[in-house]
């Protein structure tokens, strides 16, 4: 399992322990009282000594002591402690966000069934599935408590900085191959977007999710290297080559390394997952991985995140069903005013699936007035990137 508590460190509220720099802080002035410590590996060397430090409230949350005594002193003293489940394969509480590096750890030595994203895929399998027992299921949901949390922390400080229009949702089908144009279209996409100082946000799986992840993560390079990257990865298509598929994509990473001090915006944008479809190879390219288990919890983050507006590739049952959950949440104002529906490839939208005539009427009977001028069909991606950044 990877270490999730060694990640460069993330604005975070004043109130939370995140990493054992934040922890070594708050050790010196002597008082840990009414503070949540999240994830940490207190039996680390060196350990930290809590004996003399007022815990007095402090809430520790799957956080490992060194010792069944250690844990039980700072009970005595006011605090109160959610271990972790010490014999799961992942953290109960990761106090961030996933990296590639974290989901591809083991890949090396162990192949696809080696990874940690397929170790916790087969637990999450071996444990009920969509229907886990009760004792998985509560370890799930801190799981998932922990990536709300560490997920909150990094887009508040990116939104801080550049205001609810600039995260784009960029959705579209998982079976899309490498190489295709409806890819290169999506890469180009992301690339464009992230350029623009755009948070590019996915679903975190292959196709369309990881052709704009990559075009993001190439925000740094010029459009011949993106080519140059997606026909490297067109040599393996199909995702469900597992092995190849993921050595590919280790490959470009590795060959296409951001140089300098680069953002993890623009080192891949933000990727949004679900171990519901584990059997999917993960998406290597984004700079920062929102793994859950729950895909409802999942789903509603991403549309929730994109107020810049949502771009929708060509895609299937899984597509069509995002494009009218966001558009519940456009036309009650759930999470405020949205951005722009972008659909990207006009005879699929038109013909093939004719979305457009039924949306746009529904749109226009919004309770916040006639909000149809919010759809946008298109096959030109420079049209669609000029619609999502004229809004902020």
């Amino acid at each position: 399992m990877p270490s999730l508590d060694v990640l460069e460190p993330f604005d975070t509220t004043p109130e939370e322990v995140e990493s054992r720099a934040e922890l070594d802080l708050h050790l010196r002035s002597g008082s840990l009282a009414g503070l949540t410590v999240q994830g940490l590996h207190l039996d680390a060397e060196p350990v930290p000594d809590l004996s003399q430090v007022d815990v007095a409230g402090t809430l520790f949350i799957g956080c490992r002591f060194a010792t069944v005594e250690a844990e039980a002193d700072v009970v005595r003293r006011g605090a109160h402690v959610v271990p972790p489940f010490r014999d799961l394969p992942f953290p109960t509480h990761p106090a961030h966000l996933y990296t590639p590096e974290d989901l591809a750890a083991g890949f090396e030595t162990g192949g696809f069934a080696g990874m940690y994203d397929t170790v916790v895929y087969e637990q999450f399998l071996a444990a009920g599935g969509a229907l886990p027992s009760v004792r998985e299921a509560l370890a799930q949901r801190l799981h998932d408590h922990g990536i709300d949390n560490a997920l909150a922390d990094v887009t508040l400080t990116w939104l801080g900085r550049h205001g609810p229009g600039s995260v784009i949702g960029v959705m579209g089908g998982h079976a899309v191959p490498r190489g295709s144009s409806t890819y290169r279209l999506a890469a180009t996409l992301g690339w464009e977007l992230a350029r623009a100082d755009r948070l590019v946000v996915t679903g975190g799986g292959p196709g369309v999710m990881e052709a704009a992840n990559l075009g993001a993560y190439l925000a740094t390079y010029d459009a011949e290297d993106l080519t140059a990257a997606i026909d490297q990865l067109s040599a393996v298509p199909d995702f469900l080559d597992h092995d190849p598929y993921t050595a590919v994509a280790l490959e470009v990473r590795a060959r296409f390394t951001p140089a300098g001090d680069v953002d993890w915006p623009r080192r891949g944008g933000l990727a949004i997952p679900t171990w519901l479809y584990g059997h999917e190879p993960a998406n290597l390219f984004a700079g920062r991985i929102a793994k859950y288990f729950s895909n409802a919890i999942r789903e509603d983050t991403i549309l929730r995140l994109a107020r810049g507006g949502i771009v929708f590739a060509a895609g299937r049952a899984g597509t069509v069903q995002e494009v009218f959950q966001a558009a519940t949440k456009t036309f009650y104002g759930t999470d405020g005013a949205s951005g722009a529906y972008v659909f990207l490839d006009r005879a699929f939208w038109t013909q093939t699936l004719p979305i457009e005539s039924l949306l746009r009427p529904l749109l226009a009977l919004s309770p916040a007035g006639d909000l149809s001028g919010t759809i946008h069909v298109t096959d030109d991606v420079r049209e669609a990137v000029r619609v999502l950044t004229a809004q902020s």
